[in-house]
């Protein structure tokens, strides 16, 4: 069995760039972390969000990922130890019309900005990078899927984009000169998801994703964690023995 680490935190700061501060995880995420102590600086690309940030307590960057001079300049000025990747782009509640196209920006999102991303955090000086990923697109085998078993063939009909977005993120944030933490979530329900309920095996409450979130920043080792419900699909003894996660965490909210 994996054995919980305790760790002291090695930042000397308290500082956290957010990529994503209004997503779903997001507005889950910045009150665990301000909680904490932390000052938060989360970005959107929408200016009408920056209001909703600053009510949470997130100090609000506007600016697009796809803006790789904007997006450095951004990170240089407040100099976070940490970044967190949470950004996607994909419609609530996962609307089926709107899929097709979603899939196709999101895997770009995952290449070319987790790319623009990587390279502001290191210049930045950032020392610990944490990145959303996802935990449902193992291929077939044995159950439940360990972090090490391979995903899907990129050439997958359907899923064969996502997978090399997947497969682009993943690589860059592990290869990149800083602690790199991939977290593969489970399909995500509750709170500004558009479900209220687990929608596939290996699901994942929102509020338990950002849970596992919070805990990675100083209790992780680098390397990727699966964060999903323990019903035999996924396993994630990782997570529970070394974060002391448990995927019946809520925050209420």
């Amino acid at each position: 069995m994996i054995q919980k680490t305790e760790a002291a935190n090695p930042f000397t700061s308290k500082q956290i760039f957010l990529a994503g501060a209004s997503g779903a995880i997001g507005r889950q995420l910045a009150p665990l972390l301000i909680a904490d102590g932390w000052q938060v600086v989360g970005t959107t690309r929408s200016a009408d969000k920056a209001p909703q940030l600053r009510e949470m307590g997130v100090e609000p960057v506007v600016v697009d990922v796809y803006d790789a001079a904007a997006l450095r300049s951004a990170m240089n000025e407040f100099k976070p130890e940490i970044v967190i990747h949470q950004l996607t782009d994909l419609p609530h509640a996962l609307e089926a019309s709107k899929m097709t196209a979603a899939l196709v920006r999101n895997a770009r999102l995952r290449d070319e900005g987790t790319r623009n991303l990587v390279e502001a955090a290191a210049s930045a000086g950032a020392k610990r990078l944490i990145a959303q990923s996802i935990s449902f697109i193992y291929a077939d085998g044995p159950l439940p899927h360990r972090e090490e078993d391979p995903f899907l063939a990129e050439t997958h009909p359907v899923y064969g984009e996502t997978v090399q977005g997947v497969a682009s993120l993943e690589r860059q944030v592990l290869n990149a000169a800083l602690d790199g933490i991939i977290l593969r979530y489970g399909l995500f329900y509750g709170p500004g998801t558009g479900f209220d309920a687990p929608i596939a095996p290996g699901s994942v409450h929102v509020s338990a994703a950002a849970k596992a979130t919070q805990l990675a920043i100083t209790m992780a080792p680098p390397g990727i964690y699966n964060i999903a419900e323990n019903d035999g699909s996924v396993s994630t003894e990782k997570a529970t023995g070394i974060l002391g996660w448990d995927a019946g965490w809520r925050s209420f909210r």
